[in-house]
């Protein structure tokens, strides 16, 4: 991302390889923004809202999101739910990066405010891939500061 974003990256994800994969290829794509890994839904929301183990810890802005669906304690739909169903932060951009390619949960996504959904191949090589090119997107996505 641009030096005068520096937006900081949320990830919530659950599997701690594709955790690696991800912020690795992310890293190879040249972000070197603080990426901040959550490993569910419930622990991404407590990071926007400062609380639990975030409790009074302020929330960098700007910041970006890429959730997983499939996690435990909450999913990335509830979790996308929530934050763009707040004032606060619904300006938050959110990406759903996740394997699950059904039609039907791509539209749920969409319809709870996703701003990109994007699945993530099975296959090593194609999985990176994928990952490099959203590193290059993101360092060219203008970022709301005020969120």
């Amino acid at each position: 991302m641009a030096d005068a974003v520096a937006a900081t990256i949320l990830l919530a994800e659950d599997d701690d390889g594709h955790a690696m994969l991800v912020q690795r290829n992310l890293r190879r794509a040249g972000i070197l923004n603080e990426i901040v890994r959550t490993v569910d839904g419930q622990e991404a929301l407590d990071y926007v809202q400062s609380k639990g183990i975030y409790a009074g810890k302020p929330r960098p802005t700007p910041l970006v999101m890429l959730f997983d669906i499939n996690m435990p304690r909450m999913d990335g739909i509830q979790a996308l739910a929530h934050i763009k169903g707040d004032p606060h932060t619904r300006s938050i951009p959110i990406v759903m990066l996740t394997t699950t390619d059904d039609p039907r949960e791509i539209e749920r996504c969409y319809q709870a405010g996703c701003s990109l959904y994007i699945t993530k191949p099975i296959d090593y090589e194609q999985f990176c891939d994928v990952i490099q090119r959203l590193g290059l997107f993101l360092q060219i996505v203008q970022i709301p500061r005020g969120q």
